[in-house]
């Protein structure tokens, strides 16, 4: 019943969310998080709860701001009657499940939230990856590549939070690094072949750019 009851809240929050965030966002995070679970000795309903509701309120839409997102979350959950300790256990995952740069380092580790990042990371890479990235970029009236402005791999947590940087640049900045991010073998395993696929399309993509395909 929490499961169900947790679904409906999360659809009722994202029903107008941007369209690479929105509640389909979250379905394929929670399918990748149960198909990971499967090979980890996690405990699945904290899994299942921090999944689902990883994204109700993301910063980027709130103004930067962290502190929603866990706060609607542990407002819901105790709402249902769920027991303190896994209630705090979700809302750390939920407060350290995001990509913040790649310098940035999280002070809190579980292999439950490592089994929701990889689900997570999953979902922003490959062909679902690449849609998700230039329909935010649309979303923020960002060009898509500018050969002046090359990519930034030193980033602070908020310069990259911050940044307006082309669409591709995001590819170098966060997308590309995933792979080698992955913690479980079994998210390791899926993201080869759409790190793979992302490295084809900009091959292609520049190939175009330049008029030489």
């Amino acid at each position: 019943m929490i499961i169900k009851n947790t679904i409906a809240f999360v659809k009722e929050e994202l029903r107008d969310a941007e369209g690479g965030h929105d509640w389909f966002h979250v379905e394929r995070v929670y399918n990748n998080a149960l198909l990971i679970a499967k090979k980890e000795p996690v405990n699945l309903l904290v899994v299942q709860l921090a999944t689902l509701l990883h994204d109700i309120a993301d910063s980027k839409f709130f103004g930067g701001n962290e502190t929603i997102g866990p706060a609607r979350a542990a407002t819901f959950l105790e709402s249902q009657n769920i027991d303190v300790i896994i209630i705090n256990h979700v809302i750390k995952i939920i407060e350290n499940v995001s990509f913040k740069g790649g310098n940035f380092k999280t002070a809190f580790s579980s292999l439950e939230l490592k089994v929701v990042q990889d689900a997570d990371r999953l979902d922003a890479i490959g062909a679902v990856g690449i849609a998700r990235t230039f329909n935010y970029g649309g979303f923020k009236n960002r060009a898509l590549y500018d050969p002046n402005i090359l990519p930034n791999l030193n980033m602070t947590k908020e310069e990259y939070k911050n940044s307006k940087a082309p669409t591709i640049n995001h590819f170098y900045e966060k997308l590309l690094l995933l792979s080698e991010a992955m913690y479980t073998q079994t998210a390791k395993n899926i993201a080869k072949e759409r790190h793979d696929f992302m490295e084809l399309f900009l091959e292609q993509f520049y190939a175009e750019w330049k008029g030489e395909r």
